[in-house]
């Protein structure tokens, strides 16, 4: 695991040294930078910052070349088969140095050029230079399901590319610039989707794909898709062979995820993916006795009212009973002084409040291990999420006489938030149902994971800024990936939607950027990509959703699990990896809300109608509506405006006013960056 950078027409070898320098926390191990220039005149160089998994010797120093230094590779990532590839570059008479999957990349690049990445399994981001003919080539490449990352700027025939998106604000003329219309699908999603970024002119190169950059042209092409059958498929496999064969097949892919030279964990919560991993670590070969876990737990003031917080006794005896550790870690930070330190580590504003969870548990779990093994991709996998059902139940509700439908949906609106109320998910949950219940199924499915519609958006925005993006489809994505499927089953529609965009642009980036903060390396065996290739064409959307009513998640994964773990775990239902996010904003929160969100700093920012945001902030308050994401949202947004925009002389109209005494003053910064 490491973090890449590199320059290609554009910059120095300061340049690229300022590039790496600022992804130290990816890398602490070691640090290298290559450059070459040609005769021409044209300029290449790659950096590395090196966490050091496989072969921990001098040998797996990056960048990294072939035999004659004609290729050279800086690589982020680790490659599962790397073995049986090795072995098989070895026969065609390559010779090897190091015990890296590092140079098996390299290798294989010398034999298949391009079409290396369809034989590699794994997580990956990684650019290779090729001298080996009179214009130098630069191949560039990011894993199947966008496990790791891979930010450029492409201009006037110049590239930049790194491992997070702060590190090519070092490039002279890379300027943090508001994208005013990713800010829309800020406002709309939470996050910005792939391969958008809030900054303008960085952009992130797509998951399975691959670029070609060549005498000043970079050429991008998809090489690998999930892909499902169409409606109507027969499958062939009965369940009980199905069961089996996903356990086997799992289980293959948590024992290939094992391989490391550093000690590793995992994630343990009371929901079933982690306990599967766990209880799959537990049972190979290659297990080094005992296999540390961590879980999460929150004191009893953060569970009034919460019902998306895990048990921590069910992971404790699990744990007990496969002979495993479990440190519980007690999650109580000073969120105010955290979070603008993980809004710099994020790059781009995150507003899921999980990410603080991921980080507490990492920076835990880096006292005792290297590498941690976590569940992400289960769900999208095998249909987790509670959204999936309520498709169905909308569906029955729009059978309803509409006078009924019309009547439900004014009494639900009127209901108050229930703050400290068990009540208070199901309610929200049953609101973002309602408010999308007569649209069409895509629609639907779409609506059911936004924030603030368009209308609501717009009555927030400064004048200047509506016109901006009036008319601008912050969906679009949403609806060409639904196009790429329209023939399958719409289950299998919806997983396919999550998976590229939801689970790639939020889950796998706020994983992959909390994780490497604490220079900890997060593996994720779900995301196999032959397994993931086995469900979506062995597995019937009956047997990942099953019933219609009250239907059981993941009844396939729950059946190929029986025997393996126990009953209570096999029942338990959706538990969020989540965070007391209304506690905090009505307690530890509070003075920062009113401070980063007042009517002046608004004002300033030029980008909100002050009274709008304000309003919000107090129907929450008074318990009238949930406003806590959308809340989230906004000073998640205006702490990322301190941390880059602020830094910049030359940000859009008016984004830099009011600078002075913001939450991320010049000693925080530096303590982040530290």
């Amino acid at each position: 695991m490491c973090g890449i950078s590199g320059l290609a027409n554009w910059g120095d070898r300061e340049t690229l040294a300022r590039m790496t320098a600022v992804q130290s926390h990816r890398g602490p191990n070691d640090s290298g930078l290559w450059d070459h220039r040609s005769p021409d005149g044209s300029y290449i160089g790659l950096g590395s910052r090196r966490l050091s998994i496989l072969d921990l010797s001098a040998g797996g120093h990056m960048p990294m070349s072939n035999e004659d230094g004609t290729v050279w590779i800086t690589y982020n990532g680790e490659i599962y088969n790397f073995a049986d590839l090795r072995r098989e570059m070895e026969g065609k008479g390559h010779r090897f140095v190091s015990n890296t999957d590092t140079e098996v990349v390299l290798h294989l690049y010398e034999e298949m050029g391009q079409e290396c990445v369809t034989r590699l399994n794994g997580m990956f981001a990684f650019a290779i230079c090729d001298l080996c003919e009179s214009t130098p080539r630069l191949f560039m490449a990011r894993d199947h399901f966008g496990i790791k990352p891979f930010y450029y700027a492409f201009r006037g025939g110049r590239l930049a590319f790194a491992s997070e998106a702060k590190a090519l604000l070092e490039v002279p003329g890379v300027e943090a610039r508001i994208d005013l219309q990713a800010l829309d699908q800020y406002l709309t999603f939470l996050w910005v989707p792939d391969p958008k970024t809030l900054f303008e002119g960085i952009r992130k190169l797509p998951a399975g794909h691959r670029a070609m950059f060549r005498d000043g042209r970079l050429e991008i092409s998809q090489y690998w898709d999930l892909s499902f059958p169409a409606a109507g498929y027969e499958f062939r496999l009965p369940e009980e062979h199905l069961a089996r064969e996903i356990q086997e097949r799992f289980r293959h892919s948590v024992e290939q995820q094992m391989v490391s030279d550093v000690p590793l964990g995992a994630f343990l919560s009371a929901g079933l993916d982690s306990s599967s991993i766990l209880a799959m670590m537990a049972m190979a070969k290659t297990a080094k006795a005992p296999l540390r876990t961590y879980t999460v737990t929150f004191p009893e003031k953060y569970r009034k009212g919460e019902n998306t917080l895990d048990d921590p006794a069910v992971p404790a005896r699990l744990a007990q009973k496969l002979g495993c550790e479990n440190r519980q870690i007690v999650v109580e930070p000073d969120v105010a002084d955290l979070l603008p330190k993980l809004c710099w580590h994020m790059d781009e504003p995150t507003a899921d409040p999980a990410l603080i969870i991921a980080y507490l548990v990492c920076r835990e779990a880096s006292r005792d291990v290297t590498v941690l093994l976590s569940g992400v991709g289960g769900d999208e996998l095998f249909a987790g999420y509670r959204k999936y059902a309520a498709h169905y139940w909308a569906q029955m509700y729009g059978n309803l006489p509409g006078v009924v439908r019309r009547g439900a949906e004014w009494a639900i609106a009127h209901v108050p938030s229930l703050r400290g109320s068990t009540l208070k998910g199901p309610l929200r949950l049953t609101k973002k149902m309602l408010r999308s219940a007569a649209l069409p199924a895509q629609e639907r499915f779409i609506r059911n994971g936004t924030y603030l519609d368009s209308l609501q958006r717009a009555g927030l925005y400064a004048g200047e800024v509506r016109s901006e993006v009036a008319g601008w489809d912050s969906e679009g994505q949403h609806h060409a990936a639904f196009e790429k499927v329209r023939h399958g089953d719409f289950l299998n529609q919806m997983l396919y939607l999550d998976t590229k965009i939801f689970m790639t642009s939020l889950n796998l980036t706020y994983n992959d950027k909390m994780s490497m903060a604490c220079s900890v390396e997060v593996r994720v065996p779900f995301l196999d990509r032959e397994l993931a290739e086995f469900v979506a064409w062995n597995v019937p959307p009956r047997m990942k959703l099953k019933g219609f009513f009250s239907p059981t998640t993941k009844h396939i994964f729950r059946r190929a699990m029986k025997g393996v773990l126990p009953a209570e775990v096999l029942r338990q239902p959706k538990a969020g990896f989540a965070a007391p996010t209304d506690y905090w904003l009505a307690d530890d929160l509070r003075e920062m809300t009113d401070d980063l969100l007042s009517e002046s700093r608004l004002r300033g920012r030029g980008l909100f109608r002050p009274e709008g945001i304000r309003k919000l902030i107090a129907e929450h308050r008074s318990g009238r509506q949930d406003w806590s994401m959308q809340i989230w949202q906004f000073l998640t947004l205006e702490l990322w405006m301190q941390n880059f925009l602020d830094r910049s002389s030359n940000s859009q109209g008016g984004a830099i006013a009011n600078s002075a005494g913001g939450w991320m003053g010049r000693e925080s910064r530096q303590a982040a960056i530290a």
